[in-house]
């Protein structure tokens, strides 16, 4: 089945797209629709949501380890008035 694109601006996208990385207008078209598929499939969509939910609770058992000293009382320390360590 024949594809027929008519926006002036999407086909200079894939010329350009084409040049730049030395493929046909086709098998440009087939990696950048590949690519889509893969980041956008429910499959890629869940893994990816797991891997920056995992990046998250690595970020916030950091944030809780870093104020740890902070939240009992033993930091050495000093505030300023305007609650900045000096």
């Amino acid at each position: 089945m024949a594809l027929q694109i008519a926006n002036p601006v999407v086909i200079h996208k894939v010329t350009e797209l084409a040049r730049i990385t030395g493929l046909t207008k086709t098998a440009a078209v087939e990696k950048a629709v590949d690519e889509m598929l893969r980041t956008n499939s429910t499959l890629g969509a869940s893994e990816q949501r797991d891997d920056q939910r995992a990046t998250m609770m690595g970020l916030l058992r950091q944030f809780d380890r870093a104020a740890l000293p902070l939240a009992h009382g033993s930091s050495d320390i000093v505030w300023d008035d305007n609650g900045l360590p000096t």
